[in-house]
């Protein structure tokens, strides 16, 4: 299991340093915001750790936008910061996931890997495809936004779309 964690960090941090996005402006408040509540949502609605886990890889993606944010307005730079933060922030949440065994369920298995970690690799992908049609339609559009929140609602849309997809191919 510790292997598979491995190189989903390893396919996560790829991913994040890759996708052609200024971590500088990428997410607000609301976003973050929105995304962990829709965490919170989904566990409390007892939904699949499949959909639940899109939420949380959404909420680290934002949470790492957020950190390399405040480094650069603070102006504190060195060397692998983006690789340090993306690996520090995926290993807050996944270690303490498995050690108190909410990852690793034999029974909680799709593909040979925990649901949760597919949801946390699936939502990473999902919420940075998302900003990344916001970011086209803003460059589509001169720099201005099509409608008010279109930041938030493309990202956060786009996430819970994916999520609707999942969770009625994992119903049948």
């Amino acid at each position: 299991m510790l292997k598979k964690i491995s190189i989903i960090f390893i396919v996560s941090i790829l991913f994040v340093l890759f996708v052609d996005i200024k971590f500088a402006d990428a997410f607000c408040p609301v976003c973050t915001v929105a995304v962990g509540a829709g965490v919170g949502l989904s566990r409390w609605l007892k939904i699949d750790d499949l959909v639940t886990g899109l939420w949380i890889g959404a909420l680290i993606v934002s949470m790492i936008g957020w950190t390399i944010n405040y480094l650069d307005k603070k102006k504190i730079k060195f060397i692998g910061r983006k690789i340090l933060i993306t690996l520090g922030y995926y290993a807050l949440i996944i270690i303490p996931l498995y050690y108190t065994n909410v990852i690793g369920h034999p029974y909680n298995k799709l593909w040979g890997m925990d649901k949760l970690v597919w949801g946390i690799i699936f939502g990473t992908i999902a919420f940075l495809i998302g900003y990344t049609i916001h970011k086209f339609m803003l460059k589509k559009h001169g720099n201005k936004v099509y409608f008010p929140m279109q930041k938030v609602v493309i990202p956060v849309g786009f996430l819970a779309i994916t999520s609707v997809i999942i969770y009625f191919i994992i119903k049948k």
